[in-house]
């Protein structure tokens, strides 16, 4: 009798513990890759991105704007715009506006560079939509991590919630950044963005408005042209700009000067990404004129195919704390395998559940 018993307490306790280990392995592992950088650079980058959130919201309050009123913007960020604007130049999906505000993007795009072979110093070319401001100030945020030479062509056409409030666009963005210390960056021209690069769908009222600020700033503005003169121009001021060779290449957005009208781009990969084709010049893109070049290639514009590949989380509410980013395979090397073992544990103790189940079953028909 006390034998079995003994056989009863022991097959709860085993089937008790493989339970709890197994729910404990899950919990475990639901965002196992996900823990803060022990990469210094990274970590200071989406320091620096937060920070100039908080100062591009901060600046709209000044400005009489309400930004807390923005309801599609409930992190606060300062850099989600309207829904529809006279700036406005193309559709845009709010989740994905929003996802590119996680301060872990600047840590991500340091990690990018590093694995292109940046070091301080180097020359980066950044061409930039007005459509995604996050991912702008990411990558100003990442380029003073890193003390890199960063050059920015910036179009100030918006699709949906980028910065394509008139009140606050992306130069008034650029303003606020600056007032949080991101100052190590050169604005080197604007376009007009839209659908030829010719911003004739804003108002003349916007246009004079924009002519005028860009005056005041002393920056040019890259008027409209064919696509081969525009991607041979950009291209030509970046290297003339550049303080020593071109080292990289980042695409921000949709524009049409980077993307061209080939459609072998609707092939490319977010993120570090290889060029495969290069279209004629006729149809080329300033990605491709720059990957032509040798450069490395950053490319943002599939915001969820970017966070799916390298694990960050779409549409976070809150953000993320500054910093949490998906392992590197070096750093996670060192949990993997206490995860199998874990894991293999789970599986043993599951077995001896099933083996002792059987044994006491059979005992007891023999008994019968």
């Amino acid at each position: 009798m006390r034998n079995t018993n003994f056989k009863k307490v022991t097959l709860a306790g085993l089937a008790v513990i493989s339970l709890l280990s197994l729910v404990a392995y899950f919990l475990v592992n639901k965002n196992h890759g996900l823990q803060f950088s022990q990469d210094s650079a990274e970590r200071r980058a989406a320091e620096l991105m937060l920070r100039a959130e908080k100062t591009a919201f901060d600046c709209q309050k000044r400005k009489g704007l309400e930004p807390e009123k923005n309801q599609f913007d409930p992190n606060h960020t300062g850099l989600i715009g309207l829904e529809q604007s006279t700036m406005t130049t193309t559709l845009g999906r709010l989740e994905a506006k929003r996802t590119t505000t996680n301060p872990n993007l600047a840590a991500l795009l340091v990690r990018l560079l590093k694995e292109a072979g940046l070091r301080p110093g180097d020359s980066v070319a950044v061409a930039a939509s007005g459509s995604f401001p996050a991912l702008l100030l990411a990558a100003i945020c990442a380029g003073q991590s890193l003390d890199l030479d960063l050059m920015l062509v910036v179009s100030l056409g918006a699709s949906q919630w980028g910065a394509n409030n008139p009140e606050f666009t992306v130069l008034d963005m650029l303003e606020s950044w600056q007032d949080s210390g991101l100052n190590k960056y050169r604005l080197l021209a604007v376009s007009w963005g839209g659908e030829d690069n010719s911003g004739r769908e804003y108002p003349e009222k916007i246009q004079r408005k924009i002519r005028d600020r860009a005056r005041e700033m002393g920056l040019q503005i890259l008027e409209p042209r064919p696509l081969s003169l525009m991607v041979r121009e950009q291209a030509a001021l970046f290297q003339e700009s550049a303080r020593g060779p071109l080292k990289a290449f980042i695409n921000i957005g949709g524009n049409l000067v980077c993307l061209g009208l080939d459609s072998s781009i609707l092939e490319l990969k977010p993120g570090l990404t290889k060029v495969e084709k290069i279209p004629p010049a006729e149809t080329r893109g300033l990605i491709q004129e720059m990957a032509s070049q040798g450069l490395p290639v950053i490319h943002l514009l599939n915001i969820q195919g970017l966070v799916t590949r390298y694990g960050l989380p779409w549409d976070p509410q809150p953000l993320p704390p500054p910093g949490q980013i998906l392992s590197t395979k070096g750093q996670d090397n060192g949990k993997r395998w206490l995860r199998q073992v874990f894991l293999v544990y789970v599986l043993v103790s599951a077995a001896l559940v099933v083996i002792f189940y059987f044994i006491h079953k059979r005992r007891g028909q023999k008994a019968l």
